[in-house]
């Protein structure tokens, strides 16, 4: 391989760019699960699929727009390829001309409790991360034009091995972020939601979304990407099938990240719960079960205000004798995969454990196995996401849109532009709705400051 664990774990852990690993998982052999051999490993057993339309509307289909159906991966083979309704069961309903189906997000651990041997077919102990294989990853079917909205994720950075077909990723830095139109609605735990469609922007309602710096990959079997922390992303699938393996890599400020998340759920609980519920308010996102009660939320922002104070006593403790320790992985808070509460009650990692000094940016080895994902160039402008290629050298990305490149701060920048045209309600005489006053109450700049407020209010 062409990077040791070591050095392979020193870039994640470092790197604050997306790239791309070649050359690194050509013997794992979870790169042989193609849909034909994980339907002979699941056999009957029916999984959950999200259909949405190959249309483009101008707002992001969200989960809660779609379409949901339970099918084995046998139905969902027949349907892709054109056989008869009679074989494809679930799907005879969605015609597969204007529809797209997506089995995203299902923990291998639970679809294959009764396989375990399985796990051992991923190693993310190649990526300097011993012990973590299939229990601690995430697999992602699809069809031609399945796609996740453009989001951020809360927790973590993220490592994506893909395994059949290609996927497009469209990736923006969190110094985008005004400029993406953050929301938290549809609510769910540790994703930051997009207002814009950004395979086929509303420029008029969202102008800022024109300041954007958009870094896209058209990743290939057997490549592994490499998404830093809080970097957005928009994620379609160009083939006919796709698989695609991930995990979330922990880190050190996803214990703050645990405040903000549970700052989140009062405000939004609180003033969804309250209000009127109206027709087609499709607030909570199907991976929220439900909308656990007020003190339920108080209660879990105390476990996790109590996780940190927790976290920073480890830390001392762990500096003063060189200790380094792994915690768990905290993703998304999905009740139905167990994900309660006191999943925040024990942090185990110390400061240090998973960050590398600035001085070893310099020694990130880009090149044929390493391939930085730069962003695209601004003069180039045309309509929609275009087709994307790769270049030579040691980055991809070809231009594609008109985008002024947006200077300033990399963290959070300022908060969403009521001013600008198309983009306030107020402005054109429309009454505020609760999601208005939601998204700026929710937004992440000022769920920092809240939760920092909060920790110095406890002594932390």
């Amino acid at each position: 391989k062409p990077f040791t664990p070591e050095k392979t774990k020193e870039i994640v852990m470092s790197l604050q760019h997306p790239a791309v690993f070649c050359e690194m998982v050509g013997d794992w052999p979870a790169l042989h699960w193609d849909v034909s051999h994980l339907s002979a490993l699941l056999g009957g057993k029916r999984i959950q699929f999200r259909l949405g339309l190959k249309t483009l509307d101008l707002a992001p289909q969200f989960e809660t727009r779609c379409s949901y159906v339970k099918a084995t991966l046998e139905e969902f083979l027949a349907w892709s390829c054109g056989q008869p309704p009679c074989l494809s069961g679930p799907f005879s309903s969605y015609e597969y001309s204007k529809y797209w189906a997506y089995a995203d997000y299902k923990y291998i651990a639970r679809i294959f409790e009764d396989k375990p041997e399985v796990f051992q077919d991923v190693r993310w102990a190649d990526f300097g991360f011993p012990g973590r294989d299939g229990k601690e990853s995430t697999l992602w079917i699809g069809s031609e034009g399945a796609n996740t909205p453009c989001h951020l994720d809360s927790y973590g950075c993220n490592l994506v091995v893909q395994i059949q077909g290609r996927k497009r990723w469209h990736l923006f830095p969190p110094g985008d972020t005004s400029c993406l139109y953050p929301t938290r609605i549809p609510y769910e735990e540790s994703s930051v939601y997009s207002k814009v469609n950004v395979a086929n922007p509303d420029l008029k309602r969202w102008p800022g979304f024109r300041k954007s710096t958009a870094h896209v990959v058209t990743l290939k079997p057997g490549q592994v990407l490499l998404v830093p922390r809080h970097w957005w992303h928009y994620v379609e699938s160009i083939d006919p099938i796709t698989v695609s393996i991930n995990s979330w890599i922990e880190l050190d400020a996803d214990h703050a990240a645990r405040v903000e998340e549970a700052v989140t759920r009062v405000l939004v609980c609180a003033m969804k719960s309250a209000e009127k519920p109206g027709d087609g308010d499709l607030w909570l996102n199907p991976t929220e079960v439900e909308a656990t009660p007020h003190e339920v939320n108080l209660q879990y922002l105390s476990r996790a205000l109590s996780a940190y104070s927790q976290w920073q006593e480890a830390a001392g403790s762990s500096r003063a004798s060189g200790e380094q320790r792994e915690s768990p992985s905290h993703k998304r808070r999905r009740r139905e995969d167990g994900w309660e509460a006191e999943g925040c009650r024990s942090p185990t990692q110390p400061p240090g454990t998973t960050t590398f000094g600035a001085a070893k940016l310099q020694e990130i080895p880009f090149g044929p196995h390493l391939v930085e994902v730069l962003p695209q160039a601004a003069e180039t402008s045309c309509t929609g996401l275009a087709e994307l290629q790769e270049n030579g050298g040691g980055h991809w990305g070809k231009p594609h849109c008109t985008r002024d490149r947006l200077a300033g701060s990399k963290d959070w920048d300022t908060a969403a532009h009521p001013a600008e045209p198309g983009s306030s309600p107020a402005a054109s005489g429309t009454a505020l709705s609760t999601n208005d006053v939601l998204d700026c109450l929710a937004h992440p700049q000022v769920i920092s400051l809240v939760a920092q407020l909060l920790l110095e209010r406890t002594g932390v």
